[in-house]
Parts: C-alpha cells; structure tokens; sequence
C-alpha cells in the first residue's frame, strides 16, 4: 500500500503542473478512483469485531481523504504565495477579498480528491457496510433468530464469518447497509455540484474582466510560469557553471549545456532578493493608466521598462 500511495502522491504532484484547471481536476478524480478501487480490491480487510469495524470503516473512508486535501494544499502555489506574502509584506497589502478567493481557489482545488475518494468510497459501500453493520438491530431483520452478543454477531456479517443458518440473512444486511451508504453518497455529489455551479456563478458575476480576457489571463499565467521556471532551471545552471569553473578553473559539461549556456551568456550573473521578492506573493489582477497588469512579474516588468524603479519601491508592487 505505501507503494500504491506513493505512486499516486507523484501522480497528484504531475497533474497539478497542468496548464487547464478541468483537465487537472479530471485526472485527479481519475486517480483517486483508481486509488480507491485498487484499494478495496489489494487492502481492504474489515476486522469483523464490534468498536473495530467502526473505527476501521471510518478511517477507510476519512483518513486517505483527509491526506489528500492536505497534499492538496501542499501542492497548490497559492498556498505558498499567502506565505511569501505574509512573510515579506506581513500580509499588509492582502485584502479581505483577496484572501477569500485565494483561499477558496485551495481549498477547491485541494477538495477534489478526498471529496472524489469519498463519494467513490460511499457509493460501493464496503467500508460504510464494515463500519456499520454492528449498529443493525437483528430485531429489525424478518425472522432473525434471538441471540445474546448482537453487536458481536452483527459485526461478523461483512466476513459472512457466520454459523450457517444466519449466512442467509447476511444479504439482506448487507443490501440496507449499502442502500444507506450510496444514498449519502448521491447526496454529496448533489451538493457538491450544486455547491460548484453557485460558487462559478458568484465568480463571473463578481469578477470585472470578461469571459474572454479573464481566459487570456489564465493563459498568460499558465504560460508565464512555464517560460519562467525553464528559464530559470538554465540561469541557475549558468549560475552553478560559474562558481564551479571558479572554483576548478573548468567545468564539466554536455554539448547540449554548452549550446545552451553559450546562448544565454548576457543574462543577469546575479538577482538582488529584493527583485525575487517582489516578483514573488499573492497578486490579483489590477490595471495600471488603464493597462492591465496580470502578474507580479508583469508589473515589475512594467516599472522597469518606464524607469520608475523609485515609485516600485514605493507601492512595493502591490
């Protein structure tokens, strides 16, 4: 099992570097499906003793989501740009509204797999039927015979580790209890979609970009934090090849690094950490003299282009 989860942490983290927000979401809920069905199929072992198949059941269902969400908001750059933000700015220019929407954006985003993988967990039922098959009043099943240990008996029934005689009853169990769960489980994907379409409908109504220009945005973004951390990954090994031919008097490279590093020989031997923090936190979209301004780096770019590096300094690139 910590194979299998290991396998799907580093799935998670691939399809969170995808450019469109619902093919992201999709690959994520179809792993989280394969996840979960490889799961009941290689792991799942309900321990058919009364307390134990509740607390087993419910850690099924819960604590796998409960991982996922947190991994989620690991993994989502908004997170860590509240923080750059909070760190460097003492979040002094992060609005209530600002916060808001960053904040839903992860926990939206971080939501789609625990939410997925406990849909998919109520909707086949075996862990709601382990959890909560010792809670079945046997008086309530047609012609179930007295017995003394309910809750023991009852227990037992998602093992069909049963005396013979009961073995007969163990569908009929099993049938209400999973009545029970894929119900709960149709009403959360009912209230998850009616929760989605509210919040995309409160989005576009309070938004002051168009349908079009706002989908601009999401391509400027996508695409600029591609070129940057491509461009970056080259200046930090110009950087490296530097120091390291410093200290050797020679570096050891492939053609290819070489081509590539001979290309990029007028770049900037060193960035202030002044200009990475101000490149760097939560930025929500403004215009500056009716130009818009989509990114942090956008508007750095902006301010050294038109020389005004004193009014930057000022406005700390809000």
């Amino acid at each position: 099992m910590s194979a299998l989860f290991s396998e799907y942490f580093k799935f998670i983290a691939f399809v969170f570097k995808n450019k469109d927000t619902a093919i992201v979401n999709g690959l994520i809920g179809l792993g989280t499906i394969i996840s979960q069905t490889a799961y009941n199929i290689l792991a799942f072992s309900c321990p058919c003793a009364p307390k134990e198949n509740y607390l087993y059941g419910m850690a099924a269902i819960g604590v796998p989501a409960l991982a996922l969400f947190v991994i989620g908001v690991i993994l989502n750059q908004n997170t860590w740009d509240i923080v750059s933000e909070c760190s460097n700015r003492k979040c002094r220019k992060l609005s209530g509204t600002a916060a808001f929407a960053l904040l839903g954006s992860i926990v939206g985003r971080a939501a789609v797999a625990p939410i997925t993988w406990s849909v998919i967990s109520l909707l086949r039922g075996q862990a709601y039927v382990c959890a909560l098959s010792e809670f079945i009043d046997p008086s309530s099943v047609d012609n179930f015979p007295p017995t003394k240990d309910a809750a023991k008996i009852m227990a037992r029934f998602p093992c069909k580790d049963l005396p013979a005689p009961l073995l007969i009853y163990s569908g009929e169990v099993e049938r209400r209890l999973k009545y029970e769960s894929q119900l709960l489980g149709w009403l959360m994907v009912g209230v998850v979609s009616l929760s989605v379409f509210l919040v995309l409908c409160l989005k576009h109504c309070c938004s002051s970009l168009g349908y079009q220009q706002e989908a601009y945005w999401s391509h400027y973004r996508s695409n600029e934090k591609a070129l940057f951390q491509r461009t970056a990954e080259v200046h930090a090994k110009l950087n490296a090849a530097n120091n390291v031919k410093t200290f050797f008097g020679f570096v050891e490279m492939e053609n290819q690094e070489k081509e590539l590093l001979a290309k990029s020989q007028g770049a900037r031997s060193v960035i202030p950490s002044v200009d990475w923090n101000r490149i760097t936190g939560v930025y929500m979209y403004r215009e500056i003299n009716d130009t818009p301004m989509y990114s942090r780096l956008n508007k750095w770019a902006y301010y050294t282009n038109d020389n005004s590096n004193q009014h930057m300094i000022e406005t700390d690139l809000a």
